[in-house]
């Protein structure tokens, strides 16, 4: 059994081809997929998702890239995080590599998500890009390391994975993992202790080798399994055991 830890299904990419997706899912051995949720005003889909299908679950939560919309508080996000099938908050956390100037208001967004994931006892899923440090530090001031959580599509160093293992968290990796040049990630997965380790699509962006370029859905997850086998010479049938072990326990429905 395998688990895609995280989706976007409900995007337009997907949508129009949802019960295709449903379906190679099944077929490909992918029994649960988290559809996760990166704006208020499309959460209702999300939602509608995960309660028309057994095997997708859903996230609340606001990604930090995402301006002119309803701003999240932490009862407000608490209140959705109520809803059946809802087992995390987020995506959350700090992107900096397209905003400029005053990026104060991504921090503050983030801190609500961390406070409401507390508040609520959610895991969080974290979003890092250009803000490896700040995340952290966020993530350290809010005591974030209380519900844990993944830091989703991991693209950092293992110095950086050192310290969110430190702080309760799970390191997931996507398709960039087979990425040719991808050698600090590989590096990564090769490190990560199993037992902390989560697979994802990220889909419909990022899909692996061999279809680099193309549009990425949950089934694909199988071929970012296959790879951190490879990395760490064991077979992938531990690789999917474990992770989708750790995704039960972590998101527990």
């Amino acid at each position: 059994m395998l688990v895609d830890s995280h989706c976007h299904i409900n995007f337009p990419e997907l949508a129009d081809d949802l019960d295709g997706v449903i379906a190679r899912m099944r077929d490909s051995g992918v029994l649960r997929a988290l559809c996760v949720s990166v704006n208020l005003e499309d959460l209702p889909g999300v939602l509608s998702l995960a309660a028309q299908h057994e095997s997708i679950y859903a996230s609340v939560g606001v990604h930090p890239d995402h301006e002119g919309g309803e701003e999240p508080t932490v009862a407000r996000l608490c209140d959705l995080a109520a809803t059946p099938k809802v087992v995390a908050i987020g995506e959350t956390g700090l992107d900096y590599y397209r905003q400029t100037g005053d990026t104060e208001w991504q921090r503050a967004r983030f801190r609500n998500h961390i406070r409401a994931g507390l508040a609520c006892n959610k895991p969080l899923i974290i979003h890092t890009r250009n803000a490896a440090q700040d995340t952290i530090r966020v993530m350290r001031e809010e005591g974030a390391n209380a519900v844990g959580g993944v830091m989703h599509c991991f693209t950092e160093s293992w110095e950086v994975a050192e310290q969110a293992l430190g702080l309760n968290f799970h390191i997931s990796f996507s398709g960039i993992v087979t990425f040719k040049n991808a050698l600090e990630i590989k590096d990564v997965a090769r490190r990560v202790p199993l037992d902390r380790m989560l697979i994802e699509t990220d889909s419909p962006y990022l899909a692996p080798t061999p279809f680099r370029g193309k549009r990425n859905e949950p089934s694909y997850v199988r071929f970012v399994a296959e790879e951190i086998a490879r990395l760490r010479d064991i077979p992938v049938e531990e690789v999917a055991h474990r992770t989708s072990a750790n995704f039960a326990a972590l998101f527990t429905p």
